[in-house]
């Protein structure tokens, strides 16, 4: 046996070297594979035997990659084995201490955060943990001051005493900053933070100049909510107090950023310290938001919010250059604005083109039970490295508060130790850090920043604090709480703690009493407390609204596009590079579209929507669209994205119809996004926010997936515009039809859209033909309003020959919001009509087939292509064509309670004359949307159809 094997086969008997330690040995291993001299001399050599091991198979083949260290040590961690040490050279003892050494420090790195100084009110016993104590490694009093070779590490020196060593780990790790990086997969970024931490010991070294700037902002955070606290007595604010070092925080930030070149800075958060971002950070008038708690602000939207809720923009100046900042609008759903943030940001870095965020930061502030509880953040870290969503990395602050929202028991707050432990899903590090130490806070904000440029990636800081007041300024905690707000009464507050430790170093006696009457000033006269804010300053990528707002929904709109663009467009969109190899059912596809073109065969949905799209490219309107499936789309009716059928790499091979029909055309951006909805809605809305000129669409798999996302539909899409004055084009492509696939595969749930609507809010439109598509997705960009746009889309009729149109219907005409009668015969006859059928969508085809079979020519039939807001003058129009008809029917696939019917009845009545009665065919009322037995489908669809016709039963409406 040779001697690199026997200490190969040593070192796999020390079994105290596998399992909970692997990280350790990897770290270790991965330190000796790019330096071969920063590992201990025994773990050298161990390292050099393991290179000549035999390989598996035999050959002479050198082991570069870690991972056969890690298998084998996992392996003989399974097989169990002796505590034997053996160690190289002659001291065995000394060799196994050496050992014990580097596993100190791994221990530290790993866990030594369980021992930091966090909370500010000391409530927490220090928790026992053996592997940060010597004595686990067999270290005894006698070895305090034996040197070891420690040159992994990054506190200056190769070799170190271990009593020297013990207290750098500790300072390091276990002090006010508590930081947790090592489960990362990527070896430069554990180094990174290494060496960030261990050259400082993770300790802030800030000149007289910096600690005043931070107890000035100590003093504003505390100054407005005393303020308020008393000349507002009771009234709610989600005071800061308590997490008074996040306004520090959020202008260390703030500076920083500017010194690296941010330009713009979109932040997100809930309730809590809301008020004293929007005054301290953002630099809102004090006046203003006063005259928001004596309720003389002026009533400038139609349905407002309250205060807390409320966003705001500003320009602040910074040693880097201007910083435009944006709070983003949020309602009582905490979590729901970060998605809706991170969009807005894409946003600016597209129009920017910012691709890797280093112009734009989103910063996101939490609360801790909030972070820990709602799901959606799930989602928006699986967003935050995915190809259409990243931004570049996040910052997360956390505020901390302990409690959660309002009675929580420790045991109920959640199920993982940190409330931040939800981002190790994507391994972003997490930096805790005691509110009460405000310099150590900036600092945790430095490196948040300086690690976030350097790699793109998301990071957290966790500014663990208290709550001084309740949930609000009318809870009182002491009745559930009274262990905690005992020791939060003896408090004296973060500001007097700071300004006493300046004191103390000479820095000012009155110093912090001098900066608390100065503010104290300042809001009496309802002055800024933030300097300097730029008031007149506009920036280079500032988006004008103003050609968008005022307008109606009536608005005239050229969406025809000229015969010789249309063939121009379909050539283009079906014509393939050389070397693309599309499947035979695309190729089939594409050739038929191509016919399409050339006007030999009526146009079918899916070319009627890629004509939309390339003409608004083509003239210059950007388009991003996503949904789970909407490359392919989930019919596969689109196939945006032609995949080569003879590509050998998967991340090769693709091809893009709409990114080339012209040669200075705009970007179309398509994205199968990850499996949400929620999120990934949130998002598009926030892009679109700040986009009025792409369209941006967001395609639902199925239509009733958009429950997932009814949050960021209630409160920002239905009502953002009359809240917060928040205009936005988004528009939503949701598949609805009564096909026979069961209730959660049939309805887009088009009567919560309809409930919602108000106030001409959104538009809801269900179109039945390829051209009603095209004209509907161009009138959104081509006509200077911008609303939500809520599209109904087909299933069956994406191939439905009868929903096809010619390619007249795109060359001239717009998007009819109602269709009259299509049967010539039965309009020039108008004066023998006895009915009228009124519907919406797929059904109108069934009921033209049931009219053809029983030769009703007393029957017309008008689709309502737009449901919200309702066409008046259109349905009127074409109920005046037949004077003899004294019956209407309303007909919908849906059930009784859900569909059109509820909400649009009353504009139906609207339109009819004296003598006319209103009937409904349709499901009966249901509690599911639909039934999931195919035989039962139909005999219900067959049913439906049939009392369209018939007799009025039931509930009827009479004019």
């Amino acid at each position: 046996m040779s001697e690199s094997t026997s200490v190969y086969q040593a070192y796999q008997g020390n079994t105290y070297l596998f399992g909970g330690n692997a990280p350790y040995v990897e770290e270790m291993y991965e330190s000796y594979l790019a330096n071969p001299g920063s590992v201990p001399d025994s773990w050298r050599e161990y390292f050099d035997a393991l290179q000549h091991v035999p390989a598996v198979d035999g050959s002479d083949a050198r082991d570069v990659p870690h991972m056969p260290v890690i298998n084998a040590f996992a392996e003989r961690a399974k097989q169990g084995g002796t505590r034997t040490v053996i160690a190289t050279g002659a001291d065995s003892e000394l060799g196994r201490k050496r050992v014990g050494v580097q596993q100190l420090i791994a221990a530290y790195r790993n866990v030594g955060q369980r021992w930091a100084d966090l909370d500010p009110l000391k409530r927490q016993e220090r928790p026992n943990i053996p592997e940060l104590e010597p004595s686990f490694y067999g270290f005894t009093d006698a070895d305090q001051e034996t040197v070891f070779n420690v040159g992994n590490t990054f506190f200056g020196k190769e070799s170190m005493p271990l009593r020297e060593l013990i207290n750098a780990l500790r300072e390091t790790y276990c002090g006010t900053i508590g930081s947790e990086f090592m489960y990362a997969s990527d070896q430069n970024q554990k180094r990174w933070w290494q060496q960030k931490l261990e050259s400082i010991r993770a300790k802030p070294q800030f000149d007289a100049e910096k600690k005043k700037r931070i107890l000035e902002r100590l003093t504003a955070a505390e100054g407005l909510e005393r303020f308020l606290h008393t000349k507002y007595v009771g009234q709610k604010r989600f005071s800061l107090e308590g997490g008074e070092s996040f306004i520090a925080a959020m202008d260390e930030l703030i500076n920083s950023a500017g010194k690296v070149g941010i330009q713009e800075l979109v932040i997100g958060m809930a309730h809590r310290g809301r008020l004293n971002v929007l005054v301290n950070t953002l630099g809102k008038m004090p006046k203003d938001l006063f005259a928001e708690f004596e309720h003389t602000a002026p009533e400038d939207l139609p349905a407002g919010d309250v205060k807390y809720h409320a966003g705001f923009s500003s320009d602040v100046s910074t040693a880097g250059g201007p910083v435009h900042l944006a709070l983003a609008f949020n309602p009582s759903h905490l979590e729901i604005v970060n998605p809706v943030v991170e969009g807005s940001v894409r946003s600016r870095m597209d129009r920017r083109g910012d691709p890797k965020g280093k112009q734009v930061l989103a910063v996101l502030v939490h609360g801790d039970a909030a972070f820990a509880g709602q799901g959606v953040n799930q989602e928006t870290l699986a967003l935050s490295e995915t190809r259409g969503y990243t931004t570049g990395g996040t910052v997360h602050i956390i505020i901390n508060n302990q409690i959660g929202f309002t009675t929580s028991d420790p045991r109920d707050l959640r199920s993982t130790l940190y409330c931040t432990d939800i981002v190790k899903m994507i391994e972003s590090p997490v930096l805790h850090v005691n509110g009460d130490d405000p310099e150590a806070v900036c600092l945790a904000m430095q490196l948040a920043l300086e690690y976030r440029m350097e790699f793109a990636r998301d990071v957290v800081v966790d500014i663990v604090c208290y709550r001084k007041l309740g949930h609000n300024e009318q809870d009182t905690p002491m009745l559930t709480q009274p262990l905690m707000y005992k020791k939060i009464a003896q408090h004296p507050g973060t500001r007097k703690l700071y300004a006493d430790k300046l004191a103390a170093q000479g820095l000012g006696e009155t110093l912090g009493e001098d900066m608390a009457r100065a503010y104290r000033a300042a809001m009496e006269e309802g002055k800024h407390t933030v300097d300097p804010v730029l008031t007149n300053f506009k920036g280079k990528y500032a988006v004008d609204w103003s050609p968008f707002l005022g307008k109606t929904w009536t608005d005239a709109a050229d969406t025809a596009i000229p015969l010789a663009e249309w063939r121009r467009l379909a050539e283009r969109i079906t014509t393939l590079p050389e070397g693309v190899t599309p499947h035979m059912l695309v190729k089939k596809v594409l050739d038929d579209r191509a016919a399409m073109g050339r006007g030999e065969v009526n146009v079918d949905w899916g070319m009627g929507e890629h004509m939309a799209f390339a003409s608004l490219v083509a003239s210059g309107y950007p388009i991003r669209l996503s949904g789970e499936d909407s490359g392919r789309g989930t019919f596969t009716h689109r196939h945006a994205v032609i995949h080569d059928q003879k590509r050998e790499k998967w991340d090769e091979g693709t091809y893009v119809p709409l990114q080339n029909v012209a040669e200075n055309q705009a970007p179309f951006v398509v994205i199968d996004s990850i499996l949400s909805e929620e999120a990934v809605l949130a998002f598009e809305y926030g892009y679109a926010s700040n986009d009025p000129n792409t369209l941006v669409v967001w395609e639902a798999q199925f239509g009733d997936f958009a429950n997932g996302a009814q949050v960021v539909i209630d409160q920002f899409i239905a009502s953002g515009e009359v809240k917060w004055g928040r205009v936005n084009g988004l528009t939503l492509m949701l598949p609805h039809g009564y096909e026979g696939q069961g209730p959660e595969h049939s309805s887009a749930r088009l009567e919560r859209f309809m409930q919602l609507a108000a106030e001409a809010n959104m538009q809801i439109v269900q179109p039945t033909t390829a051209s009603q598509i095209f004209h509907v997705l161009r009138r959104q960009m081509v006509r200077n309003l911008r609303k939500p746009l809520v599209i109904m889309t087909p299933k069956s009729l994406l191939r439905n020959k009868d929903a096809t149109s010619p390619v007249s219907e795109f060359t001239e005409g717009s998007f009819r919001t109602v269709l009259g009668e299509q049967d010539e015969a039965i309009v020039q006859a108008a004066a023998k009509v006895k009915r009228v059928i009124a519907c919406s969508g797929k059904v109108y085809y069934d009921l033209v087939k049931k009219r053809a079979e029983g030769q009703r020519q007393d029957v017309a039939i008008i689709r309502v292509e737009q449901l919200y807001p309702f066409p008046h003058k259109a349905f009127g129009a074409e109920l005046k064509k037949y004077p003899k008809a004294t019956e209407l029917v309303w007909c919908q696939d849906e059930p009784q309670n859900q569909g059109a019917w509820f909400f649009i009845q009353h504009n139906i009545h609207e339109n009819m004359v004296d003598g006319q009665k209103l009937g409904y065919a349709g499901r009966a009322a249901s509690a599911s949307p639909a039934v999931g037995y195919a035989h039962l489908h139909q005999e219900q669809q067959k049913a439906l159809v049939e009392a369209a016709f018939a007799k009025l039963k039931g509930f009827v409406l009479t004019k």
